[in-house]
């Protein structure tokens, strides 16, 4: 069967690792008897320096014509100017809000051989593998009006927060289906003490509650549960919360493993577990939770990693390929415990591999690999 991917390189590293992910995927169709094909477009810096916006309406329209994206980093000091009207991440933001991205999945696992990595104490990691879940198009990055002004000789600048219920509703109710098959235990963030918007959420995500008695929701304030990712990680199973918060505490989560460029992240328009209409679903976005790194761009020491566990979140969660999106983890595990490291999670100066070799050596083993 043939596969639709748009491939979205962006900026610094992000050709850097999308290339090993493109690598691994051609292994996967070898292993298993598939086609992919894929749509190479620009977005972010890249896309400025060409069109001089981050993303062009034809890009866009590329996107909606494939099944999933594949998303590496934008963004670098070239474009680093706070008074520039366009700005590389706008090209992210819009591709969310055209394609209706309105969930973020942010998995937060420690890899027990990759403990030394991790700036927390060993007995605070023990079996810390949870996921966050980040409302992703609405909330203060989107809301209006949003600008900035003079007044009497004084600068004033505003950003709005708002949320309606269904918003809340939907990203929630991702939640709920993800505990459901975890843990059952759904922690919800907000700060309803202060703010009207995390009460409607608190409100709403009692509603939805309802639906699934067989899910224990647990309500905590979002500093609270900052202060708890770093003393006491392993509460969590499934978070879900807004999107200003679940942008800080996703980061937060994503360095007490170690390293972000282990780490994958999956934006989705859709609801996991409900029935949807292919024709009108529209695709989602997978991308590595790490920036794009310019000061090592070229260099050949990125962590693919990241990149290419969010190629098998793609496999499981856009095209039902459960067996092929194992197959790169347990490559992935299997290597990690054997020592395998790149130069981010290389420690005490031993040696570790470059980019490229890490891509050639996960295609290889998946190559080979035997359940």
């Amino acid at each position: 069967m043939k596969y639709k991917i748009a491939v979205l390189s962006g900026d610094g590293i992000g050709p850097d690792v999308t290339e090993e992910s493109v690598k691994v995927l051609g292994s996967i169709a070898k292993k298993f008897g598939h086609e992919f094909a894929f749509e190479y477009e620009d977005v972010g810096g890249i896309s400025i320096d060409k069109c001089g916006i981050a993303i062009t309406e034809e890009t866009l329209g590329r996107c909606l014509d494939n099944e999933a994206i594949l998303f590496g980093a934008v963004g670098g000091p070239k474009w680093d100017d706070p008074n520039n009207d366009v700005r590389p991440e706008d090209g992210i933001l819009k591709l969310r809000k055209e394609l209706d991205l309105f969930a973020n999945i942010r998995p937060a696992k420690v890899y027990e051989s990759l403990i030394d990595s991790s700036p927390l104490k060993k007995d605070i990691l023990k079996n810390v593998d949870f996921i966050i879940i980040r409302e992703l198009t609405s909330g203060l990055y989107f809301g209006e009006p949003k600008k900035r002004w003079s007044e009497s000789g004084n600068r004033f600048a505003v950003d709005t927060l708002k949320y309606n219920e269904e918003e809340i509703r939907r990203v929630v109710r991702v939640g709920f289906e993800m505990a459901r098959k975890r843990s059952k235990r759904l922690h919800s963030l907000d700060k309803m003490n202060v703010m009207a918007t995390s009460r409607l959420w608190r409100e709403i995500a009692e509603e939805v509650s309802e639906e699934y008695d067989d899910v224990e929701l647990i309500h905590m304030l979002a500093d609270n549960a900052a202060m708890q990712i770093i003393t006491n990680p392993s509460v969590f199973d499934v978070i879900v919360t807004e999107n200003t918060f679940g942008d800080i505490l996703s980061d937060e989560a994503a360095v007490i493993g170690g390293s972000m460029g282990m780490l994958p992240s999956a934006s989705l328009s859709s609801v996991p577990g409900q029935k949807q209409d292919k024709v009108s679903l529209k695709p989602a976005l997978y991308e590595p939770i790490h920036g794009s790194a310019p000061d090592i761009s070229g260099k050949g020491i990125a962590n693919p990693m990241a990149s290419i566990l969010s190629v098998a979140m793609m496999l499981r969660w856009s095209f039902d390929l459960y067996a092929e999106a194992n197959c790169i983890e347990n490559v992935i595990d299997s290597l990690i415990k054997e020592g395998i490291r790149t130069k981010d999670i290389a420690i005490g100066g031993h040696d570790f591999l470059k980019t490229y070799e890490i891509g050639d050596l996960i295609s290889e083993r998946v190559a080979n690999y035997e359940n």
